[in-house]
C-alpha cells in the first residue's frame, strides 16, 4: 500500500512538472513568435533577415543564451532584447526544444544504398545530397564522399592532404603540387565558399585529410567536403565567459590530424581530441588554469607519437610552457617550462620579482625533425612587456627558440633572439626546417626571420648560429648580431614614460604569419614590415583577468614588402612593395609550380612568380588578411584555400 501511494505521488509530481514545462514552453513560443520569428523563422531554421539558430542552441548554456538575447551583438546584426527574467525563462525553455536532437526538431534520418561505378555497394546515412554531390556516413562511422555519374556514383577524396598547420611538421609552407603553375595561374578563380556563422576575421589554416577539410573558430570545428565546401559535421562548445587574452576575441588557428583523430585547443587552454569522421569528443585535457590568465589559440602539432601544444596569455603574465600529450588518452607525457622557477637553473637570468608572472608563452605551432627526434618551438616575450625594471638579466627562455627531445621534452639547445626584451619582440615567427647546401656541404638547417628584424640560419642539430643579418631597413634597437652571437643593442632605445621611438614597431619586422622556402629556387619568402613606433612604458601590477603589457605604443605609417631571401647571404633576391595600410597579417605559400601565393596588403589575394616576384594573378578579396593560404589535391584537381574575412574560400583552375 505504501509503494502504491508513493507511486501515485510520483506520477502526480511528474504530471505537474510536465504541465509546468508545457506551460513554460507555450509561453516561450509566444515570446519567440513575437520577438524572434520574423528574423529567424517560426522554428528557428532561418529567415530572410536572420540565420538559423538551431545548431548553436545545444552548445550554449542557459546563461549564455540569456546574455546573448539581452545584450545582443551589433557586430553580428543582432539587436539587444532587454527581457525580464520572467520572459527569459520560458523563452529559453522553448529554445531548448529547437535543438537538433532525436525527436526534438532534428532532421529525419535517411538511409540510402548506392552502387558505385566500380560496382561496389555502399550503405549508409545521408548527410547531404543534391544533384552534384552526396555525402554519406557508413555503419562503421566513416564518411564517404560521392559524385553522381548517371545512375551510379563514384567515390572521391583528396589525393594530396594538408594534415597540419604548415602542411607538414617541418614548418615550411611549401607544396610539391604543380598543377597550378606559372603558365596557368591566371585562370585561378573561386570554386566554393563556406561562411562561418557569427564569426569575426578568421586566423586559421584549413586542414585536409581523406577528402574532408577541417576549419575552426574559437571552440568550434567544422568538417567540410573539400571538393564543395558542404558541411559534414559541426562541433561546438560554449565560449568561456570572463576570459582575457587573444582567445577571448574568438581566435583559433586550426587543428592537427593523426589517423582518425583530430586535435585542437579551446579558448580556456584545454586540448581536446575529436573523431574526425563524426566530430565526437574523445577526450578533454586541461593544459592550464584559465583563471590565471591562460588561454589558447594555436593549432597543435602531432610529432613523434605525441600531440604538442603551448598556450597564449603572455601579455597577461601567464608563465609559458610546451607540453606533449598521449593522442589516445590525452594524458600529459612531458612538459617543458619556458621560464624556470626561482632557484632552478636559468632563474639567475631573472633579477627581480617579475619572474612570478614571467610570460614567455609558446602560443604558435612549432616544428619537428623526425629523424633527429627534435621539436623546435619559439617562445614569447617576457612580462610585463615594456617594463624591464624588475626583471634584470637575459630572462631565459623568453624570446627564444628551444630544441627539445621529442620523447622526453628535455632541452637539447636554445638560442635567445632578444635578451632582456622590452619591445614585445616575441619569437613566434615560424621556425622552418630545410635540408640544403651550406658552403658547398649538405646541412640540416633551421631558418627564422624574427620579429626583431634579424634573419637567422642555424644548424638545427647542434644549434650553431651560421648567419644573422638584418632583413629590414628600419631597425634601431640593435646595431647588429655581434661575434658573441648576441645583439649589439643601441643606447637610448628602451621604452620610457615620456616615449621612445624604436624600429621596428611592436608589430615587428614580421610576425606569426607563415613563411616559405622553395628548394627549387633556393629562396625564402617572408612578408616583412617596415615601420617604427613610439614606445611608452607604464608599470602595472599583475592581476587575474587583466592585461600585463606595461605600456602603450603609437605606430608610424609603414609599408609591407614581400621579400625573397637568399638563405646563404640573407640578402633579398627580389622584393615586392605593397600598397595599403600595413595592417594585414597574411602569410605565404610557395609551390613546385613556381608560384608564391599570399594575402597582399590592401586586400588582394595575389600570385607571383617565385623566381622573380613578377605579378601573375590577383583577386580582390577586400579583406584585411589574418591567415595564410594552403593547397591540396582533390578528385584530381589542385585547390588553394584560405580564410577570407569570416569565410573559407577555395580556388581552382577554370577553363
Amino acid at each position: 500500500m505504501h509503494k502504491f501511494v508513493l507511486g501515485i505521488e510520483l506520477l502526480i509530481i511528474a504530471a505537474t512538472g510536465s504541465a509546468a514545462w508545457g506551460q513554460a514552453r507555450a509561453a516561450g513560443k509566444q515570446i519567440f513568435d513575437t520577438r524572434c520569428a520574423r528574423c529567424h523563422g517560426p522554428e528557428g531554421g532561418g529567415g530572410e533577415l536572420g540565420p538559423s539558430i538551431v545548431r548553436g542552441i545545444a552548445s550554449r548554456s542557459d546563461q549564455d543564451l540569456t546574455a546573448f538575447v539581452t545584450t545582443g551583438s551589433l557586430g553580428r546584426g543582432m539587436p539587444a532584447f532587454p527581457l525580464s527574467s520572467e520572459e527569459m525563462t520560458p523563452l529559453v525553455t522553448f529554445l531548448r526544444t529547437l535543438a537538433p536532437a532525436p525527436g526534438r526538431g532534428g532532421p529525419p534520418v535517411v538511409r540510402k544504398t548506392v552502387t558505385t561505378t566500380d560496382k561496389r555497394t555502399i550503405n549508409g546515412v545521408v548527410i547531404n545530397e543534391n544533384s552534384l554531390e552526396l555525402q554519406m556516413r557508413t555503419d562503421d562511422g566513416r564518411v564517404v564522399l560521392l559524385r553522381p555519374t548517371g545512375d551510379r556514383f563514384r567515390t572521391v577524396t583528396s589525393e594530396t592532404d594538408w594534415p597540419t598547420y604548415h602542411g607538414d611538421e617541418s614548418g615550411n609552407r611549401y607544396s610539391k603540387l604543380s598543377q597550378i603553375n606559372t603558365s596557368n595561374v591566371q585562370r585561378l578563380a573561386p570554386k566554393w565558399v563556406f561562411n562561418f556563422p557569427n564569426a569575426a576575421r578568421l586566423e586559421g589554416t584549413p586542414i585536409v585529410a581523406g577528402g574532408l577539410m577541417y576549419v575552426t573558430a574559437a571552440n568550434e570545428c567544422w568538417a567540410l567536403d573539400a571538393g564543395t565546401g558542404h558541411e559534414v559535421w559541426h562541433f561546438q562548445q560554449p565560449r568561456t565567459r570572463g576570459l582575457v587574452g587573444n582567445a577571448s576575441g574568438g581566435i583559433n588557428r586550426g587543428v592537427s590530424i593523426s589517423g582518425d583523430r583530430l586535435f585542437m585547443v579551446t579558448d580556456h587552454a584545454h586540448i581536446i581530441a575529436l573523431n574526425r569522421h563524426t566530430g565526437q569528443l574523445l577526450w578533454d585535457t586541461e593544459m592550464a588554469d584559465w583563471h590565471q590568465n591562460y588561454n589558447a589559440t594555436s593549432a597543435p602539432l602531432v610529432a613523434g607519437g605525441v600531440v604538442i601544444s603551448g598556450t597564449a596569455g603572455g601579455d597577461e603574465g601567464a608563465r609559458g610552457f610546451i607540453a606533449a600529450y598521449d593522442p589516445a588518452t590525452g594524458k600529459e607525457v612531458w612538459r617543458f617550462w619556458t621560464v624556470p622557477r626561482p632557484g632552478e637553473p636559468g632563474s639567475e637570468t631573472w633579477i627581480g620579482k617579475q619572474i612570478e608572472h614571467a610570460g614567455a608563452v609558446a602560443w604558435m605551432t612549432g616544428s619537428y625533425d623526425p629523424v633527429a627526434d627534435l621539436v623546435y618551438w619559439a617562445t614569447g616575450n617576457p612580462g610585463n612587456d615594456m617594463v624591464g625594471d624588475e626583471r634584470g638579466g637575459d630572462n631565459l627562455y623568453s624570446s627564444s627558440v628551444v630544441a627539445l627531445e621529442g620523447k622526453t621534452g628535455r632541452l637539447r639547445w636554445y638560442y635567445q633572439f632578444t635578451p632582456h626584451n622590452v619591445w614585445d619582440y616575441d619569437a613566434q615567427a615560424p621556425s622552418v626546417l630545410v635540408d640544403a647546401s651550406w658552403k658547398g656541404q649538405p646541412r640540416k638547417l633551421l631558418l627564422h626571420a624574427d620579429r626583431n628584424g634579424f634573419f637567422y640560419v642555424f644548424d638545427r642539430l647542434n644549434g650553431e648560429l651560421l648567419l644573422a643579418k638584418a632583413f629590414v631597413d628600419k631597425l634601431t634597437w640593435a646595431k647588429e648580431i655581434g661575434p658573441d652571437k648576441r645583439p649589439v643593442v643601441n643606447p637610448n632605445q628602451d621604452p620610457t614614460t615620456e616615449g621612445t621611438r624604436v624600429c621596428p614597431s611592436l608589430e615587428g619586422a614580421t610576425n606569426w604569419y607563415s613563411t616559405s622556402f622553395n628548394p627549387s629556387t633556393g629562396l625564402y619568402y617572408v612578408q616583412t614590415l617596415e615601420d617604427c613606433a613610439t614606445f611608452t612604458k607604464r608599470d602595472v601590477p599583475w592581476k587575474a583577468g587583466s592585461g600585463y603589457m606595461g605600456g602603450t605604443w603609437r605606430r608610424e605609417p609603414g609599408q609591407q614588402i614581400l621579400r625573397a631571401f637568399d638563405i646563404a647571404t640573407g640578402t633579398p633576391r627580389w622584393e615586392l612593395p605593397q600598397t595599403g595600410p600595413a595592417n594585414s597579417w597574411g602569410g605565404v605559400l610557395s609551390t613546385a609550380g613556381g608560384v608564391v601565393l599570399f594575402g597582399e596588403d590592401g586586400g588582394l589575394f595575389t600570385a607571383v612568380e617565385a623566381k622573380s616576384g613578377k605579378r601573375l594573378w590577383q583577386w580582390p578579396a577586400g579583406q584585411v588578411w589574418r591567415s595564410s593560404p594552403m593547397t591540396y589535391m582533390f578528385d584530381g584537381k589542385q585547390y588553394v584555400a584560405t580564410a577570407v574575412g569570416s569565410n573559407i574560400m577555395a580556388f581552382g583552375l577554370v577553363p
